[in-house]
């Protein structure tokens, strides 16, 4: 795959818990996935875990598959699980900023949207545009 766009996500997860790759990967199989179809997931530590290599199509956004890489960050809703909320902790915030300047290094000024931008959902709970 030659990436053209970056896509932003949140796991939708509650805030102040954690989950990992395996969680998500579990999750995207038992919706008929072959694995996790994040190519990145960003822990609330602010540690960055592969999910699908960046060479491979991803399973995140719906008509961008084919040409985006898919960054997912632990969080993304309240405490109750369901109302979207920017839950990211200073060190996710880091390491978005951080993962983005790296893949951009290597794959080119590629432009960073939220997946919001392209499904009616609120994901990934904060406005991309402004912030990056």
């Amino acid at each position: 795959m030659t990436p053209t766009e970056i896509i932003i996500h949140c796991a939708a997860t509650p805030e102040g818990k954690d989950f990992t790759v395996a969680d998500i990967t579990r999750w995207h199989k038992a919706r008929g996935f072959r694995t996790i179809g994040y190519h990145y997931v960003i822990y609330r530590d602010g540690s960055i875990h592969t999910g699908r290599a960046e060479t491979e199509v991803g399973a995140h956004c719906l008509g961008h598959n084919s040409k985006a890489i898919g960054i997912c960050y632990i969080g993304g809703c309240a405490t109750d699980g369901k109302t979207p909320k920017d839950t990211r902790t200073p060190a996710q915030r880091t390491a978005l900023r951080q993962l983005i300047a790296d893949i951009r290094r290597r794959r080119g000024n590629l432009p960073v949207y939220g997946h919001r931008d392209f499904a009616a959902k609120a994901c990934p709970s904060f406005n991309v545009h402004k912030e990056l």
